[in-house]
């Protein structure tokens, strides 16, 4: 009795033939078992890509900010400032939807974590610190560009201190400034004044301040709150629905103005609990 010889496997060899690999990705199933896993998920990589695009709209938008500030268009370049600032509230918004999508549809992955983090990494990274130097920072020649860059490294080391810290750190807190706030602080800034038509070489001294400790306080031990403890699937009263409603009447009554503030609330948050529990320490008998 001859053995049938095997058929040749179609669909690896119509793959053999594009020019970008399959993704395979190990992981584990219910029982503990080693198993290997083809392709990615769609849903949640589908926000993180729109988190990139708006970090990079941001960098498109500093640049066009800056090319009309040379030719002496400073409503247009206000113009553009605004739209940076916008795109990368908006990659905050999207940045913190992939990662809650892809918990409520179990479609968490090594290679989702890994997108994310480069994702942030230009939304959050790349796109404040250009703004900021289009802005203002340009003005101070090599100190404005070596501010620009310990924002850009504290927001690289945040993210990979926070890689490698994932699944062993306390889900209550951030181990430093989150660099979606850091960027909310830069981002707010840079919206607040340009909106008003002041130009950030009038204040580049300040800016500079603001962004270097931006980018300090991502790097620093301080702990912040993740507000990850909200259970955004369970039944709350009646009252909360309404005061989510005043939350968004109020930002919404002033966005730039009342964005900076929340996040410059926020970034002071960490450092005066911070002071606040070394004076309860000394103050111990």
């Amino acid at each position: 009795m001859s053995e049938r010889p095997e058929e040749p496997n179609q669909a690896s060899d119509a793959e053999s033939l594009l020019p970008i690999d399959e993704h395979v990705e190990e992981g584990h199933d219910a029982q503990g078992r080693k198993v290997r896993h083809r392709g990615i998920y769609l849903l949640p990589n589908l926000f993180t890509t729109a988190n990139l695009f708006a970090g990079f709209y941001s960098i498109i938008n500093s640049m066009s900010a800056q090319s009309a500030l040379a030719a002496g268009d400073a409503a247009s370049a206000s113009k553009y400032f605004g739209f940076a600032a916008i795109a990368i509230f908006i990659a905050m918004v999207l940045d913190g939807l992939d990662g809650r999508v892809a918990r409520m549809t179990n479609t968490q992955s090594a290679f989702g974590a890994e997108y994310d983090s480069l994702s942030d990494m230009v939304a959050f990274g790349v796109a404040p610190a250009l703004l900021a130097f289009a802005w203002a920072l340009g003005d101070m020649g090599k100190v404005g560009w070596m501010v620009a860059f310990i924002y850009v490294a504290g927001a690289a080391l945040r993210l990979a201190r926070f890689n490698t810290q994932v699944g062993t750190a306390d889900k209550r807190y951030f181990i430093g400034l989150a660099s979606p706030a850091a960027a909310g602080v830069v981002a707010g800034i840079v919206w607040a004044f340009s909106d008003y038509g002041i130009q950030g070489s009038k204040m580049s001294f300040l800016v500079a301040l603001m962004v270097a400790a931006a980018g300090m306080l991502m790097v620093s031990n301080i702990k912040y709150n993740s507000f990850k403890e909200l259970d955004l699937k369970g039944r709350v009263p009646f009252v909360a629905i309404l005061v989510v409603v005043l939350v968004f009447a109020v930002v919404f009554s002033d966005p730039p103005r009342i964005l900076l503030l929340a996040f410059l609330v926020y970034a002071a948050s960490g450092p005066i609990q911070y002071l606040l529990h070394l004076r309860r320490g000394k103050t111990l008998p």
